[in-house]
């Protein structure tokens, strides 16, 4: 690993960053899902159903949902009637998610505060290892994806839902106007935290394009990698097979 990685257009130390992050998502964690709503359009909605549908979540699978504090996801993956891990290296996150649990009347998750460069699960534990809009924000990303590789029991699999390099002529422009100078003020306005949202939307611009992290996927150890743009790779998943 490198002696700076990026944090938005910054590029600081990697313990720097890890910390920073963490402050990010402490500062957005109760306002969180309204801005997913307010940012996308409330399509982030449909983008995460299509995830799990390529998931393929089974009854009695054993299913780590990582990065994944509010829930968002790992509701969706409970309907099937797996057992759900979720995971988050930000407390407040995963507070956010146990208080929509409880809304719910879903009381059969499991949520742990974890780092996903350093994952104290035993290997060949989980069935599927998912992780949405969260692996840009990981400090070490090669180190994240070969735990997610190692918790994994053969057979696994690995799926990503993250926002990713537009294709589509023209649309990219516009996209990343909006992004830039409209993003931090909806974060200002709706979360008191311009700042914030700024952050996310530089790591957006820093992370990896589609072919580059499909390598990177395939460099821990997964087979059979697949990448699917939504949008015009406005989002993607990335997918891949432990053997």
């Amino acid at each position: 690993m490198s002696e700076t990685v990026s944090f938005g257009y910054e590029d600081v130390s990697p313990t720097e960053k890890t910390a920073r992050v963490r402050g990010v998502f402490s500062n957005v964690a109760s306002r969180y899902d309204l801005m997913n709503d307010a940012m996308s359009a409330g399509m982030h909605r449909l983008w995460k159903d299509r995830f799990v549908r390529r998931v393929k979540p089974r009854r009695a699978e054993q299913i780590l949902d990582m990065a994944g504090g509010t829930g968002d996801i790992a509701f969706r993956l409970a309907e099937s009637g797996a057992s759900i891990t979720v995971a988050d290296i930000n407390p407040e996150m995963l507070e956010v998610g146990i208080g929509r649990a409880q809304e719910r009347g879903l009381d059969g998750l499991v949520w742990t505060e974890a780092n996903a460069e350093t994952l104290t699960f035993p290997d060949r534990f989980f069935d599927a290892y998912t992780i949405a809009f969260g692996i840009r924000n990981v400090t070490d990303i090669p180190k994240a994806l070969r735990e997610a590789h190692r918790v994994l029991r053969r057979g696994g699999r690995f799926f990503c839902l993250e926002f990713s390099t537009n294709t589509w002529p023209g649309f990219s422009d516009v996209y990343d106007a909006y992004s830039h100078h409209m993003v931090p003020r909806l974060g200002q306005l709706l979360a008191n935290d311009a700042d914030s949202y700024r952050y996310l939307i530089e790591s957006i611009r820093r992370f990896p394009d589609m072919p580059t992290f499909e390598r990177m996927v395939a460099d821990a150890g997964f087979v059979q990698t697949r990448v699917e743009p939504i949008m015009g790779g406005l989002v993607a998943i990335h997918s891949g097979w432990k053997i």
